[in-house]
């Protein structure tokens, strides 16, 4: 279940987008939150360097697995504008983070792509929980998924 602390969250996710679009990158944005409701770090995507692993939650997970102890992972949240996707959600499994909260689904994602005619990502989309076992997931957040989407219309050309 999305509360307003969630959204307020998400709300800067979708900021983070907007700016990784605005400085000629993909739209994505995310925000690392302690349990006590800290915000501990913050990223958006980078993958126009080249680098196609450059997306905010795996430098987040790398983060964490830095800067936490695992039971400090453990009752964060990662707040993000798009679903992890498979290599994210690996990373984030793998450093043992918790709850997880997007504004858009990676099918969401994948449905306006087709739209705007982009070809398909050599990476499947999966749910989350389809890679990462026993984790909390909630999203897509209906209140911002449409500005999400806005800026992949924005980045494609519509």
């Amino acid at each position: 279940m999305i509360n307003d602390t969630d959204l307020k969250h998400l709300r800067r996710c979708v900021e983070l987008a907007k700016h990784a679009l605005d400085t000629g990158d993909e739209p994505f944005g995310s925000v690392l939150v302690a349990a006590d409701g800290e915000v501990l770090a913050e990223d958006h995507n980078r993958v126009s360097s080249g680098d196609h692993t450059r997306h905010p939650e795996f430098a987040l997970a790398r983060w964490s697995a830095e800067n936490m102890t695992s039971e400090e992972r453990s009752k964060a949240t990662v707040y993000t504008s798009g679903e992890h996707c498979p290599m994210c959600a690996a990373a984030h499994g793998w450093v043992g983070l918790g709850r997880i909260v997007y504004a858009s689904s990676s099918k969401q994602l994948a449905q306006w792509l087709s739209e705007l005619g982009v070809p398909a990502s050599r990476v499947r989309n999966l749910p989350i929980q389809d890679v990462v076992r026993d984790i909390q997931v909630d999203g897509p957040a209906p209140e911002l998924s449409e500005q999400v989407r806005e800026l992949h219309q924005q980045l494609h050309g519509e």
